[in-house]
């Protein structure tokens, strides 16, 4: 497997693609106007202005500062102002940048403060309840944004009439740094403070997303890579319970979290790395910015992967935010009635490792190193199984499949199967087969993939895609069906085929594609061993 620094800098470049676009001021109060469009909020009224068709507010806080005597503190409610704030802008980014900024030089800014959220909806004050769509970004639990043009909600607003909420929270070190033994009781949910921050996030949904348009009690959590891993911790955590009604995970399977043990080595290295003392809570909370981000990196560096499809700073299990590892050893009792869709691309892995003309060039010896070093494993049963499925594979194809299995498909099945389990609410399961022609047409299916969909934006993914029709009618479709699947908690719609709830028997599967269809149990033999391998089986 590879390293948590390498992997992280893999997600670092999934984050890119997900985070940041051309930003204006970040606040200005001043006197409303006429023509402005206008809504209120708990703390104070918030001026949009109109895109497409679409009412947009950007940079809404939902939390106070969370600097200083806040620092890993849980959230606190936004200060009230007076007047009418500006929400023209995107607001700030968590901090997540080490050393040089890269990126655009109008890219939000990365600050500390970061507990905005951005609001696309159709209309205000019509007495119409839609369906409310709250999106949360990827980049593991360490980078990313809800800024970015790929994950713009207004063109899903507008063709699902629905309201789209994106939101900001505390990441790394930030978010997910366990100093209760350190530091002692005050700082007990410090190890989930960035879920923290999602769940109040969730609670100004509720107290105020009528004023937008949107139907507090029919809300809809999703998102993709390390925002499926939120949806499903979220699923899991009592503080979020009834704040919303339906969860898409994409490409974001976990089954567990981080340890209490792992939370405490971490925490114990870090403190070393920064020369502080257990006990020394002011100096923690008064270091500078980037000085945390550092130590927090070289942290990382000295840490193996502890398990497949960790990532770095995960919330820990704390046995009060976090109660218990979310879906292991089954799906969360606690959002048993919560209607999942979910699924995964089917060759996730091309996103991080790049295939190359060497990569391409793979050969039978090279496999077998390759998957031998991931499984940890003699890796005959696995590769006879994949080669089985797939005769016509190049040992290329073959580690890709083997690799995003290992454990992202295997996960999100086992998950689907899990909630299917509980028969209180229907699990409905995807595979994304689409392929993309950037990257010379060899990153398939890669992973991030089907977010543009998702959010029938084909025209931000790329020069290639854009321009093929294809993909602007697959958009149109799967962004229905996720729409569809918000308003009534099943995702079928007259432009797919019909789409069965998941079950450990049929295994029913949508299959999306340019010509989507819905397949029982696809490629049951690689599923067989990769369950085995993982110890699901």
């Amino acid at each position: 497997m590879a390293s948590i620094s390498s992997r992280r800098t893999f997600v670092k470049q999934a984050g890119l693609v997900l985070a940041g676009v051309h930003t204006a001021p970040l606040v200005n109060l001043v006197a409303a106007a006429d023509t402005d469009v206008l809504a209120p909020t708990s703390a104070g009224r918030v001026r949009g202005t109109v895109v497409q068709g679409i009412n947009v507010f950007k940079g809404i806080p939902y939390g106070g500062t969370t600097a200083g005597k806040n620092r890993f503190m849980p959230p606190t409610k936004p200060t009230p102002w007076t007047g009418t704030r500006d929400a023209l802008a995107w607001g700030p980014t968590a901090p997540q940048t080490v050393g040089e900024v890269a990126g655009r030089p109008d890219d939000p800014p990365e600050r500390e403060d970061c507990l905005v959220l951005n609001v696309f909806t159709p209309a205000l004050g019509d007495g119409r309840k839609r369906p409310v769509m709250v999106w949360l970004h990827g980049g593991g639990f360490s980078t990313g944004s809800a800024s970015r043009p790929i994950v713009d909600g207004t063109n899903l607003a507008r063709s699902g009439d629905a309201v789209v909420v994106s939101i900001n929270h505390r990441l790394n070190v930030f978010g997910f740094t366990y100093l209760g033994e350190a530091l002692g009781s005050d700082f007990a949910l410090s190890g989930g403070a960035g879920m923290l921050d999602i769940v109040a996030a969730l609670q100004w949904v509720r107290d105020n997303i009528d004023r937008f348009g949107g139907d507090p009690n029919l809300v809809t959590i999703f998102g993709q890579s390390g925002g499926g891993r939120k949806v499903a911790t979220l699923m899991s955590m009592p503080s979020a319970k009834g704040l919303f009604q339906r969860a898409i995970i994409e490409s974001g399977a976990v089954l567990r979290l981080t340890t209490s043990a792992d939370a405490f080595k971490y925490t114990s290295l870090l403190l070393s790395e920064l020369g502080l003392k257990a006990g020394q809570v002011r100096e923690l909370q008064n270091a500078p910015v980037a000085r945390l981000l550092q130590a927090n990196a070289s942290v990382l560096d000295k840490l193996t992967e502890r398990a497949p499809g960790w990532t770095a700073n995960s919330p820990m299990v704390d046995g009060k935010a976090v109660p218990s590892h979310p879906w292991d050893p089954a799906a969360p009792a606690l959002s048993s009635t919560i209607p999942l869709l979910i699924g995964y691309a089917r060759t996730e892995e091309t996103l991080y490792d790049r295939p190359t003309a060497e990569k391409l060039a793979l050969d039978e010896t090279g496999l077998k190193q390759r998957v031998a070093a991931r499984l940890g494993i003699d890796p005959g049963r696995v590769i006879e199984a994949y080669r089985k499925a797939h005769p016509e594979a190049t040992p290329w194809d073959l580690h890709i499949l083997i690799a995003t299995d290992h454990p992202r498909g295997t996960y999100a099945r086992e998950m689907a199967k899990r909630k299917a389990d509980q028969k209180a609410a229907p699990a409905f399961f995807y595979r994304f087969d689409w392929e993309t022609p950037e990257g010379g047409g060899h990153m398939r299916s890669p992973h991030t993939i089907e977010i543009q969909f998702a959010f029938n934006n084909i025209e931000f993914g790329g020069p290639l895609i854009s321009k093929r029709s294809d993909a602007h009618s697959l958009a149109e479709k799967v962004s229905a069906a996720w729409v569809a699947f918000a308003r009534t908690g099943n995702p079928n719609v007259p432009q797919l085929p019909r789409w069965p709830a998941y079950s450990a028997g049929p295994r029913d599967t949508m299959l999306f594609n340019s010509e989507s269809r819905v397949e029982q149990d696809p490629d049951r033999e690689p599923r067989l061993v990769m369950e085995h391998v993982l110890g699901l089986s």
